[in-house]
């Protein structure tokens, strides 16, 4: 099994879409990117210690492909807008690709330059962060798989 870390919002959409994916074996909601060892979501929600609310993903590469997932990744938030994504605002829902080693990287560069030659955005810059993993704090158990515990449809931001 393989490991992708994407930062695209509120986490509970971003589980959701990936979990949907044939190959993906497990998602699960957390936090990464921040200045301490561990926060709380309590902490982490009010945008001060620097984490992401991120969805690390476990896959099997002979089903699905890293790039696959980066497309889903793409389709499933708006990597336009800094640090927000529709009512959710602060540096922990901004768009990340957390890569896990030089393949991933170079795949999430390019994947980004071909986003935003495709015209799918207009004029808008694509200011979704591509940087290197840090240490994943999973979230409390409440959060991890809250879109299916609260029977909600999904929380997919419209644009």
């Amino acid at each position: 099994m393989t490991l992708a870390t994407f930062g695209a919002g509120c986490f509970w959409g971003v589980e959701y879409f990936f979990k949907q994916v044939d190959g993906v074996t497990n998602a699960q909601c957390g936090y990464m990117g921040g200045r301490d060892q561990f926060q709380s979501y309590e902490e982490v929600k009010t945008g001060t210690t620097g984490h992401a609310e991120v969805v690390q993903v476990e896959f099997d590469e002979s089903i699905v492909s890293y790039q696959e997932l980066l497309e889903v990744f793409w389709q499933n938030h708006n990597p336009t807008t800094l640090n927000r994504q529709g009512g959710d605002i602060g540096n922990q829902y901004r768009s990340a690709v957390f890569f896990h080693g030089k393949i991933q990287k170079d795949a999430a560069e390019k994947s980004k330059l071909d986003l935003a030659r495709s015209g799918k955005w207009g004029t808008k810059h694509i200011v979704t962060e591509i940087v290197p993993i840090q240490q994943f704090h999973p979230a409390e158990e409440y959060h991890q798989n809250y879109i299916e515990k609260n029977e909600l449809p999904s929380c997919h931001i419209s644009y």
